[in-house]
């Protein structure tokens, strides 16, 4: 793409300077986030907890070395306790004896909902009845659901699967696929 535009006549010398230097910057920089990539899988690798973690659909290496650096499970009583901490659970509002959720809170570690969010995404993208990482629940909530509220909805079961995982240090057990 350079080469296209220092070949272009009609863009003016000091901006042909320009973008080399911005090619030249993204070139560095792309160099770096190679060597944070490489130093990262080496941490995953090297962590029992974040392994297990990974085995989790929507759940990468950064997501789940993230998880078993970060969170101090004596914290938590429960998996919706973690959950509600990462602000993945609606809020109330109920009154007059009528339970109305709403949204969800956004309380807690913005940076471990976003990815599990993003990885819940990732799943919902695939998920297709008789999809390998589909499994009945999501189907059916993706049919009476938008994606995004469903997105939620799974990242909030995902954060109960690593609160059980981490706290019991078993392996991750696949649920039966949609039919």
């Amino acid at each position: 793409m350079l080469a296209l535009l220092s070949a272009e006549e009609a863009i003016p010398a000091i901006a042909k300077a320009m973008f080399e230097q911005m090619g030249r910057h993204i070139t560095d920089l792309d160099a770096k986030i190679e060597v944070l990539e490489k130093q990262l899988l080496e941490q995953h690798k090297a962590n029992a907890v974040s392994r297990l973690l990974a085995a989790i659909p929507g759940v990468g290496p950064i997501t789940a070395i993230t998880m078993a650096l970060s969170v101090n499970l004596a914290n938590f009583e429960t998996g919706r306790h973690f959950a509600a901490w990462l602000g993945l659970t609606p809020r109330e509002h109920s009154t007059g004896g009528k339970h109305r959720m709403g949204k969800i809170s956004k309380a807690g570690n913005e940076r471990l909902r976003q990815l599990l969010v993003v990885g819940a995404m990732a799943v919902i993208r695939f998920a297709k009845p008789g999809a390998k990482s589909a499994t009945a629940w999501l189907v059916q909530l993706l049919e009476r659901r938008p994606r995004k509220v469903a997105a939620i909805a799974l990242a909030n079961k995902m954060a109960r699967i690593i609160w059980a995982m981490m706290a019991r240090g078993e392996a991750y057990r696949r649920q039966p696929v949609a039919a």
